[in-house]
């Protein structure tokens, strides 16, 4: 059983691509932050549209950008990598010039910029898993997957705040962070193309011949539309239940939404490390527990009873982080030791799929239920996620023989 034990920086900074492509993710996730969160806000205040068409144009994008995956999945699957990353960003430049093109009122420009968004922001988590896990094998490729999930959630954070502090100067403002943005995603696909990394299809393919067939992974997806909803939570279930539901203050959903991205930046990787004495599929299923626990805490906390409401999901909000942590530090992680190298790419690309419609519809699945009322929310959450963690475990791997010579603890 193969486990890492201890935490080496530099080490670690070589399994996830190097230097420069570290300075790159964390330029694209700084520029991401600065523009992504405020998206909405550009396309009612600067361009004139309405929430409602804004919205739309937005979800129209992001869902239209899943349909890019497949054909990024045979892109990979040719040995393509630092080129696969690059051009998911550069697709996001192409974006973002629309976006500083469109004029007032033209909403066909803007939902062509939020399409180009979408497809590099769908095309790249696949893109980065695959380069990492060219780098790095076994154990040390899921501390670099979890470390890159750290440094990509620290650069959307400091952006997020930069551009919060900015906002007061209007639609100026507003369009100097999407040139910034813009040339942050340029820079970031210029370092990461510079890596110039490449795998060997062909030599793959020999060393995985008796491998056998690819494994289909149905539970495991089918579970992971559930898992995804746990990301959406802290931004749209807690502020709904915080504000509608418990008549507090907004500050108080800004403090949790924080509080869960300085727990991811600093737990990411130890916690990953920590858990992998474990297999990955037992970890993904304890994700599922934790997750189904922390929903259950928010059901019996979500009354008003003396004040200390608010204090009490702030509180159970760290145990979901936690399953969030848990569940992100296994579920690539599970995908990249279960797919053979010549399949690799459209396997993270099915992955990316499932985690893609799974945010895509949690927004309208959590605002319904939330509606009704918090039983009808935590309690069809819990439940959906305990199945799938159920799910999880049964499902059988096709366990690759070249991964388990080396002791792969799948």
């Amino acid at each position: 059983m193969a486990t890492i034990t201890e935490l080496r920086p530099r080490a670690l900074v070589r399994a996830s691509g190097g230097p420069r492509y570290t300075v790159a993710l964390a330029v694209d996730a700084l520029g991401t932050g600065l523009l992504r969160p405020f998206l909405l806000l550009y396309g009612v205040t600067v361009l004139r549209l309405s929430s409602p068409v804004t919205g739309i144009a937005m979800t129209v994008g992001i869902v239209t950008g899943l349909a890019c995956m497949p054909a990024v999945g045979r892109w990979l699957d040719r040995g393509a990598r630092s080129s696969v990353v690059a051009a998911s960003m550069l697709v996001r430049v192409l974006g973002v010039a629309l976006l500083l093109a469109a004029p007032a009122g033209h909403v066909w420009l803007f939902a062509t910029a939020a399409l180009f968004l979408g497809v590099g922001n769908q095309a790249w988590p696949a893109a980065h898993a695959a380069l990492v896990a060219t780098v790095a094998h076994g154990r040390e490729r899921d501390a670099a997957l979890a470390a890159g999930r750290a440094l990509r959630n620290a650069g959307l954070g400091v952006g997020a705040l930069l551009a919060a502090a900015c906002l007061a100067g209007g639609t100026t403002a507003l369009r100097s962070m999407a040139a910034v943005t813009g040339i942050a995603y340029l820079v970031a696909a210029a370092l990461a193309r510079s890596v110039r990394l490449h795998a060997r299809p062909a030599v793959a393919a020999v060393e995985d011949r008796a491998v056998g067939p690819t494994p289909r992974m149905r539970a495991l997806l089918a579970a992971n539309v559930v898992y995804a909803f746990c990301l959406n939570v802290p931004e749209i279930a807690l502020p709904l239940v915080l504000v509608t539901q418990l008549h507090v203050s907004a500050q108080w959903s800004a403090a949790v939404f924080v509080a869960n991205t300085v727990l991811v930046v600093t737990l990411q990787v130890p916690v990953t490390v920590l858990l992998s004495r474990f297999s990955r599929r037992t970890v993904l299923a304890l994700a599922g527990v934790v997750l189904a626990a922390s929903y259950l805490g928010f059901l019996a906390v979500s009354s008003p009873v003396h004040g200390w409401s608010a204090p009490a999901v702030a509180i159970v909000s760290a145990l979901c982080t936690l399953g969030e942590i848990v569940y992100a530090g296994s579920a690539t992680a599970l995908v990249t030791a279960l797919a053979p190298a010549p399949v690799l790419g459209r396997a993270l690309a099915r992955l990316q799929l499932s985690t893609g419609f799974g945010l895509a519809v949690s927004p309208a699945v959590l605002t319904a239920l939330a509606s009704r009322g918090p039983a009808a929310l935590w309690g069809p959450l819990a439940a959906a996620t305990l199945l799938s963690a159920g799910a999880v475990v049964a499902e059988k791997d096709r366990r690759p023989r070249a991964e388990s010579e080396y002791g792969e603890n799948l």
